[in-house]
């Protein structure tokens, strides 16, 4: 196996092992509350676009960049602890949001892989947005909207490498987190109707599929790959209690 493939590999797992804590957040945070979610945050390094020069970067999009090049698997802890049916669906919506409008700003990517990728998110998500709102109209017209702190830079400054460098480091955490909180809604048996159980299972598994995309590309592109050692070290310590739908 030569250098880049055993690279790629290496960055594959990392986001596996990532992912892994979205199978085991039932368990771990079962009880606990937000005060302990806000400390897993934190042991994480909860650098968030949108604070501080973190959110800004250099003109290159080499700074600020969370997740396997930073802090933002803070980020995706922080968006990730889902109580009931209803703050799945209007957590998801706020999240999805958020992916939509980043999305769009790749219609200006020079690669067609990312104007393909940015195409469907806003097509897929568009979609899902407005049937979660409906639901959310229909079962819990009283919800009020989430409380939602985005996870994406602003990206209309970026340009070329810039943007799909930023796009790439925001959205993999962006979409850890969507996997997060659709496994812990399942995994701990939230889901009150069937209809949001099949959505949680159809976002989990679409957006698992182009993590491992996002990162490859990242890999190819740029030469990044992996998470910070003690965010690896503080994920393996949640990875227990494996569990499943």
């Amino acid at each position: 196996m030569n250098r880049a493939a055993i690279a790629i590999a290496v960055a594959v797992a990392a986001v596996v092992a990532a992912l892994g804590i979205g199978w085991t957040l039932g368990n771990a945070w079962d009880g606990q509350g937000p005060s302990h979610h806000r400390h897993m945050g934190q042991m994480f390094g909860n650098d968030r676009p949108g604070q501080g020069d973190q959110a800004d970067g250099d003109a290159d999009g080499s700074l600020g960049m969370p997740g396997m090049m930073g802090g933002g698997a803070g980020s995706a802890m922080s968006h990730a602890f889902v109580t009931s049916e209803e703050q799945y669906l209007t957590e998801m919506v706020a999240h999805h949001q958020d992916a939509i409008t980043a999305a769009q700003e790749l219609s200006r990517s020079d690669r067609p892989q990312m104007r393909q990728l940015g195409a469907a998110i806003v097509e897929s998500q568009s979609a899902q947005v407005a049937q979660m709102q409906a639901w959310l109209d229909e079962w819990y017209p009283d919800a009020e909207p989430a409380d939602y702190q985005p996870m994406m830079r602003d990206l209309s400054g970026l340009s070329g490498d810039a943007l799909d460098r930023a796009f790439l480091a925001d959205m993999v955490p962006h979409h850890m987190a969507a996997v997060m909180m659709s496994q812990q809604l399942l995994v701990r048996g939230l889901a009150e109707h069937p209809e949001v159980a099949t959505l949680a299972r159809d976002i989990r598994d679409a957006q698992r599929v182009e993590i491992m995309r996002m990162v490859r590309w990242s890999h190819d592109w740029f030469g990044t790959a992996g998470f910070p050692a003690h965010h690896g070290f503080a994920m393996s310590h949640l990875m227990r209690g494996w569990a499943t739908d």
